[in-house]
């Protein structure tokens, strides 16, 4: 099975920037934690704070299920509607380019 990479991004309404980024610090220590998870890194923009966009990795497609379906992510992003606008984050999958798929990992010593 292959590793699901996605991107999320979300906007902090103005006022909530710090209810967002405390939001956001708790939910990433629950993710992390996740036996499936890869990477989750969260990251503001440089030419605008208030904009999120966070670089996901999981497993394979059931380690994404369970942390979509896990009670950590219904109860963050149940708290972060009410505080970004559109109410909730846009998702954008990637897929690895031909070059990073040919790409071997490295041997261990």
């Amino acid at each position: 099975m292959s590793p699901k990479h996605l991107i999320a991004e979300f906007t902090a309404r103005g006022g909530s920037e710090a209810r967002v980024a405390e939001l956001v610090a708790g939910y990433t220590a629950e993710v992390r934690a996740e036996s499936g998870c890869l990477a989750f890194d969260p990251f503001t923009r440089e030419d605008d704070a208030r904009r999120w966009v966070v670089i996901e990795a999981y497993r394979d497609e059931a380690a994404f299920q369970a942390h979509i379906t896990s009670e950590h992510n219904r109860v963050f992003n149940a708290a972060l509607a009410a505080h970004i606008e559109g109410g909730a984050s846009s998702l954008f999958w990637l897929t690895p380019t031909a070059a990073e798929r040919s790409v071997e990992a490295p041997s261990a010593p």
